[in-house]
């Protein structure tokens, strides 16, 4: 009976012990609290449609609270966008012109601001063409019935290839051949259909279809005038994720996504 009793001793003091040392024990430290979800609104010219696809699923492994919904259109009818007051946080046009103007109306977050690639304008026909169009001066000869090309007053690859006709001098024998597009997708696609015998698109645009082949470059000094700035719109509810998003797309990792589809990294 004794020994029992010494048994039982021993038991509830080596529990006592355990109690004692369980309770001394350092607690768990509680799990890191997560990032709160964002989303940001991207308003980027057509032309970077497939490109930031893959730029902004890069982005978001990196960033998993953050969800980027991009609005693609012509820089112009994005410009008009924010200038109404639509949601947007970041901003990538196709030329300076939409950019200086919404600077100038001071809709951008100062310091925000800056050019972010190049771009080659280029003259397309379908990839089954036997016109023999190999300059942009065949547009003004009777070959060419149809040429599609962006609304130079909305649309920057319009512009420039308005540009080119200008200096061409022959604005007048292309003007009432064009069909104009909303964006270069547009040009692209009516090209690609069959239904212009040529299009003036930028050299990226052209990159992603099978269906286009280039014949000629626009000159030097006008794709030397290309550039796509970028900038956070002040109205933005989420700046310092936009300003991050923007810091991404200067990279190494974006860079090389940007590359890769034929872009001119600044």
């Amino acid at each position: 009976m004794k020994r029992i009793k010494s048994i039982a001793c021993i038991v509830l003091v080596l529990l006592l012990a355990l109690a004692t040392v369980a309770g001394c024990a350092p607690k768990a430290a509680p799990p890191a609290a997560q990032a709160p979800p964002v989303s940001l609104t991207v308003s980027a010219a057509s032309s970077l449609t497939d490109v930031l696809k893959e730029v902004d699923a890069a982005y978001t492994q990196t960033k998993p609270n953050v969800t980027v919904t991009p609005n693609f259109a012509g820089s112009g009818a994005l410009q008009k966008q924010i200038e109404n007051g639509a949601p947007a946080d970041v901003f990538l046009s196709a030329a300076a012109t939409q950019m200086d103007a919404l600077q100038k109306e001071q809709l951008l977050l100062d310091s925000t601001r800056k050019d972010l690639l190049g771009n080659t304008v280029v003259l397309v026909v379908p990839s089954d063409s036997t016109l023999g169009i190999t300059d942009f001066k065949d547009l003004a000869t009777d070959k060419v019935k149809k040429v599609a090309i962006g609304d130079p007053k909305s649309v920057p690859c319009g512009m420039y290839a308005d540009q080119v006709f200008k200096e061409d001098n022959i604005t007048d024998k292309v003007k009432s051949k064009e069909v104009i597009g909303s964006d270069v997708r547009a040009v692209l696609t009516y090209v690609e259909s069959g239904n212009v015998d040529a299009g003036v698109v930028f050299s990226t645009d052209a990159k992603t279809s099978t269906k286009v082949k280039v014949v000629a470059n626009a000159p030097d000094d006008i794709n030397a005038k290309v550039v796509y700035p970028a900038a956070v719109v002040k109205a933005s509810k989420n700046a310092d994720a936009a300003k991050d998003y923007l810091s991404f797309l200067s990279s190494d990792q974006a860079k090389t996504i940007f590359e890769k589809y034929g872009f001119i990294v600044k």
